[in-house]
Parts: structure tokens; sequence; C-alpha cells
């Protein structure tokens, strides 16, 4: 007898009418018309099953702070690292653990049960790195949250940083940051991103830098990051998060660039929501749109995901942490539009981003965790043209979270009529 068995389900690469059989936490057959009984039988009615969503790029330890201790007025992301200094000498481990305890509940409602967080070390106090180990542990039956070590005041242009940064390693975070534009020289920056590649090899870790978060095209350092990765035997092991200066980079030169991005297996996460807003602020018209080349990084054979980044917080004022609203953002700014772009896209949100974070057992293929989530949806197509409901939310074999089917019912004189924006 098996503990679950999903009938009847689309899957994300095309295959339609599948059972989905689940025993002890794992998915142990797939296939039609499985001859098997279980414990609990969930008929998906022809909907789409997916592997769980993943954030590949998230600030757990700011989200939920909208209007603390003001407003971002002028939108950018200057401000917004303004006024989160601002708030960090009020911060308290009980306020970021409650904080972000809710985003993960809005995560478990929404699917994402894998998320990467990037940590403020940039306090002696080291508050969001203590905080957000303990949510990481009480979490972990529901959510794989990682973690990066992240200066953000600047390795080299905040001085405690370097100190802090190993102090957080040595605590058990587990993935090395940086931020190497906001040092205060392009030389700097480069130097930044050598020493912290250098301590991601002696350690063993993963890198994932915020980098060249900016409008200027001679904001390069995802060549030097790119180098070190090669230099380092590093690939396969680093992430270069935004790249939003690659939109204003000439063609000559990122035609150089993404074949060396390749040949190191570098990871890219584009944060279409806040890429979008921070982005283009000095440009009148044309402006520039302000998100990375996704298209041409995914032609290049590069493995790229998406990420939230930030959620009513300084740096954007909106979100419900719905990845979906993250990918079809991005499809729209990316115009990626074609059928396989558009599973593409659906891609960058669950499978890329479980490269990006290297999650072992991820998939629905016999052998994976069965970790599954059946949307209000037939396709990817249709699950990121509509946002739907996260029908159920299944973790290790065990539904976590449900919500019921969404119905629009009309009342026009006589008539009642069920809306159904499927089609």
């Amino acid at each position: 007898m098996l503990d679950l068995i999903i009938r009847n389900a689309n899957l994300p690469d095309g295959r339609t009418g599948l059972d989905i059989a689940i025993q002890n936490g794992t998915i142990v057959d797939v296939g039609p018309h499985l001859n098997a009984q279980a414990n609990r039988e969930i008929d998906a009615t022809g909907l789409l099953a997916t592997p769980p969503f993943v954030d590949s790029h998230f600030h757990m330890d700011s989200t939920l702070t909208y209007g603390q201790p003001r407003l971002n007025e002028s939108g950018t992301l200057l401000e917004g690292i303004e006024l989160w200094g601002e708030l960090k000498p009020h911060l308290t481990v009980e306020s970021i653990k409650a904080r972000a305890m809710e985003l993960c509940h809005w995560a478990v409602a929404r699917g994402t049960l894998a998320i990467r967080s990037h940590v403020d070390v940039s306090d002696e106090r080291l508050l969001a790195v203590n905080a957000l180990l303990e949510v990481r542990e009480e979490i972990r039956p529901y959510i794989d949250l990682q973690l990066v070590a992240f200066p953000q005041d600047g390795y080299f242009r905040y001085p405690p940083s370097a100190a802090n940064l190993e102090r957080a390693l040595d605590l058990g975070i587990d993935v090395v940051g940086g931020i190497p534009h906001f040092e205060r020289t392009m030389a700097e920056g480069a130097a930044s991103v050598k020493i912290l590649c250098e301590l991601a090899a002696n350690r063993t870790l993963r890198v994932d830098m915020h980098c060249d978060e900016s409008d200027d095209p001679h904001s390069r350092h995802i060549e030097t990051l790119t180098f070190h990765t090669q230099r380092l035997g590093l690939h396969g092991r680093v992430t270069g998060s935004h790249l939003t200066s690659m939109h204003s980079m000439d063609n000559y030169y990122v035609s150089k660039l993404l074949p060396l991005m390749a040949e190191a297996q570098i990871h890219v996460v584009a944060n279409p929501l806040i890429n979008i807003t921070l982005q283009g602020r000095h440009d009148t018209y044309p402006k520039r749109r302000g998100m990375t080349r996704v298209k041409e990084l995914l032609e290049a054979g590069i493995n790229v995901a998406f990420g939230h980044d930030a959620m009513m917080d300084p740096w954007y004022s909106f979100g419900s942490y719905d990845m979906l609203e993250v990918a079809h953002m991005g499809l729209h700014v990316a115009q990626i539009t074609g059928v396989d772009q558009m599973r593409q896209i659906f891609e960058a949100v669950t499978f890329n981003g479980a490269n990006v974070l290297g999650l072992e057992g991820y998939g629905l293929e016999p052998g994976c965790n069965a970790d599954v989530v059946i949307l209000q949806a037939r396709n990817p197509q249709e699950a990121l043209r509509l946002k739907p409901a996260r029908l159920f939310v299944i973790r290790r074999g065990i539904v976590i979270a449900e919500t019921p089917p969404v119905i629009s019912r009309l009342e026009l004189e006589d008539k009642k009529i069920e809306v159904d924006f499927r089609r």
C-alpha cells in the first residue's frame, strides 16, 4: 500500500495523464494508469503537477519591513541601501525571525519550497545571521533554506565585513556572497571577487555574488568572477546575480563574455520584478529595461534562474511571494514568448533554480523527493498566464497546504454562468 498516489496529472515537460506513486517521502513510479493503491489518492483531473518553485535570490532579513523607518521616496537602489542602514540598529533577532517565518508561511502556500536568501553580515552583532540560522532549522521539514553571507555595505568599503563574513561562515552559513560593484573603485571590486572566490574554494563552498547591479556598461565584474571560477576550478558552483549592466554592454563585448561564462559553468540569477523597477532610473527616453540578457544567456547554454529578490522592504513595495509573478514579469521584459521559450521561463523558477542551489532529489522521476505542487492550470504556459491557485503543496509525500479551486460565478439576469479562464 502506497502512502500517496496522484492520478491523471500533466507534467511540465509536456507529458500528460500520468500517475505519480509516492512511498516513504520518495517518488517510486511515474506512468499512466498505475495499478496501485494508496492511503490517500489525489485526482489531478488533467492539471499540472510540478516540482516545487525555487526562489534563487531573496533577502529574508529585510522582508516585510515596508515603511520602516520611512518609505523609499526615490525608488532607487542606493536609497534602499541607505534605508536598510537606518533600520539595522533597531533590529532584533526576534523581529527578524517573526518576519522570516511569516514569509516562509507565504512560501509554503505558494508552493515555493526552496529559497536562497542573502544575509547581511555588515553588522558586528550578526543579528540577521543568528536569526536566519534558527529559521533554517525550524523550517527545514518544509523548506530547503540556503543562506548566503552577504557583505551588503561592501567587503572592503565596510572594514569589519571581512571578519564578519568569516564568522558567519563559521556559524554555518552555506554560501559566500559579495557585492563588487558597491566597492569604492573598480579595482577594489575586482580584488573582492578574487578574495571571496578563494575563500569559497578553501572552504569548499558555493559562491553567489550580487554582480554588476548597475546601468554602467563598464561594470564588468562578471568577467572577473568568471575568470576566478575557471582559475580555481569552481565550475558549476558560482552564481552571478543581477548582471544588469549587461543590458547596457555593447554586443561585441557580450559575444566574448558569454562563451567564457558557459565554459566556467556560471549560473545566472535575474530578478525581473526588482531589476525592472530599480534600473534605468537615470534614463529619460529611450529608457533601458534594466534586466540582464536572459534570452542570449539561455541560447549560450547558461543556466538562468529567477529570484524574487525583495518584497515589501526598502527596495520593493509590492509582492505576494509568487514565483509565477516573477516568471510572468520575466518573460515580458525579456520578450520570451515562444512556446519552447515559455517552458524555459517556467524552468527558471523550478529546475534551473534547483541547479543554482545544487538541490539533490529534485524532480518528478522515480527516486526523486516526493515534493509536488498541483496547480489550477494544465500546462506551464497556462500557469504563467493565470498565476493560478496552488491546489495541493506536497512535501516528502505529505500534503502541507491546500487551496480550494478558484471559481468565478456570474449571475446575469436569468443566467448563472461559471467563468473558466483556462482555454
